[in-house]
């Protein structure tokens, strides 16, 4: 571990510049961890400061598999394609943090900080739905992490993937809280007119204040709300999804943010209550009481109250929802503005017109 990283480690969790979560919280399967000790002469202290801006680190990789299933029954897809490992969005409340503790990093700082791009997903991808047993079903595109984070610009592994997708006629959907979606705005019609595409657009607040604490890298609200109605003018269909919901803090939030996206054009809409499983529970709890100390203990309260006394309960029908009285009352509130505004469901994905690309061979290319 190199000096300016375990310097950072030691530190007392910190409200980072463009950053997310507060601290390094060591990963489940952490073999060290690192404990940071005032010696009285003010190390500690001038190690923050050295280390206040954490730079973003991205390693390519290679992949060996691209597809990845689940057989969830509360998810509503079954196989799913994450084209990045860690999210530069930095979205302190993102239940995909703990997936880093498997890279023995931190599910706080290093999600954000340390990523990794799958160079190869497209190639991958597209041997995966050339093998002659692949039973064509929608594709979810960057789930664990948003495929439109930040450094898509440069690496545009995300449109490769489109392209293989667009050229056999694969359905896809994809929930993202980017607005750089609008750069393949011509590729996502074209499939849309074929019945092969739909985006959800993740709005947590319309508030530019709260969403530069709680999601620093990710596009500000009315942008996302722009990049919705351009999809939608250009035919894409287009949702929201309010997740996550937190109590005493987004969720007052919660009619306004469906009325500003069905304006925008969304005809869809759900919303999922904040999850914390794992080391997430930790990252939230320093971002909370760093931002929010007058009410942190109350809304710590509030979650437990909807999740069995605990921070979370990852069981199935429990973990999207609740349960208790307030977790009740906001899927009222939910229900009652859905109905207001004339939501339903986007159109059915078609599987039937999918063609199984050419597995490509080293002979066949020389032509």
């Amino acid at each position: 571990m190199d000096a300016a990283r375990k310097a950072r480690l030691s530190i007392q969790p910190t409200a980072f510049k463009g950053r997310g979560a507060a601290s390094y919280v060591a990963g489940r399967y952490a073999v060290t961890t690192v404990q940071g000790e005032d010696d009285g002469w003010g190390s500690v202290y001038e190690d923050a400061d050295a280390s206040s801006r954490p730079d973003t680190q991205v390693r390519e990789e290679t992949a060996r598999s691209i597809i990845t299933r689940n057989d969830s029954p509360d998810i509503g897809f079954s196989q799913s394609v994450n084209p990045y490992r860690g999210c530069e969005h930095g979205c302190v409340y993102c239940f995909a943090r703990p997936s880093h503790a498997y890279l023995e990093l931190s599910p706080g700082l290093d999600f954000e900080t340390r990523l990794f791009a799958k160079v190869n997903a497209a190639e991958r991808l597209q041997n995966e739905l050339a093998r002659p047993g692949y039973q064509c079903a929608p594709i979810a595109l960057g789930i664990n992490t948003d495929a439109y984070q930040p450094i898509e610009r440069r690496y545009r592994i995300t449109r490769g993937v489109m392209d293989v997708l667009d050229a056999c006629s694969h359905p896809f959907s994809m929930i993202t809280k980017n607005a750089s979606i609008v750069r393949d705005v011509e590729v996502l019609a074209s499939m849309a007119r074929r019945r092969l595409v739909s985006v959800y657009f993740s709005v947590t607040t319309l508030d530019n204040q709260l969403s530069a604490k709680m999601e620093p890298r990710a596009s500000a609200p009315h942008s996302r709300l722009k990049a919705m109605r351009t999809l939608a003018e250009a035919g894409v269909p287009v949702g929201v999804l309010v997740a996550p919901t937190i109590p005493m803090i987004n969720d007052g939030e919660l009619e306004q943010i469906l009325a500003a996206a069905h304006e925008a054009g969304a005809r869809a809409a759900g919303y999922v209550l904040l999850r914390l499983p794992h080391e997430l529970k930790q990252v939230w709890r320093d971002w909370l009481q760093l931002h929010y100390p007058d009410r942190a203990a109350h809304v710590m309260s509030l979650i437990q109250q909807m999740r069995g006394g605990k921070d979370y309960d990852s069981a199935f029908g429990k973990r999207m929802r609740g349960e208790g009285p307030f977790a009740q009352l906001i899927g009222q509130r939910f229900h009652k503005a859905w109905r207001k505004h004339g939501y339903g469901r986007l159109p059915a994905l078609d599987t039937s017109q999918f063609v199984a690309p050419r597995k490509p061979t080293p002979q066949l290319e020389l032509f």
